[in-house]
């Protein structure tokens, strides 16, 4: 699967996640999936709440706007992040710089 996909009301992206990773980033991982470094430890949900916050700032949507879809408690996380799919794919595809 790749690392993110169109849908109606949004798109869909892949995360691999690396909690205590210093400081918080959003970068092109592999073709399957974004990499996410969070400060955050990966306890009481602490990792999820630092992800939300992180991939809306970078897709510049509100918060509200993404959600945990899959892999809640594991490294391997899949998000939907609501808005316009044509803008929030450019916005993708300009982190890895083309399509993956």
């Amino acid at each position: 699967m790749p690392a993110w996909t169109s849908r109606d009301d949004g798109i869909q992206i892949a995360v691999r996640v690396t909690p205590r990773g210093g400081r918080d980033a959003l970068t092109a991982g592999t073709e399957e999936h974004f990499a996410a470094r969070l400060s955050a430890p990966p306890v009481d949900g602490a990792a999820n709440a630092a992800l939300v916050p992180l991939v809306a700032k970078h897709f510049g949507v509100p918060k509200r706007a993404v959600t945990i879809v899959a892999g809640e408690t594991a490294r391997l996380k899949r998000l939907h992040v609501a808005g316009d799919p044509q803008k929030l794919a450019r916005l993708a595809e300009a982190l890895y710089g083309d399509t993956p």
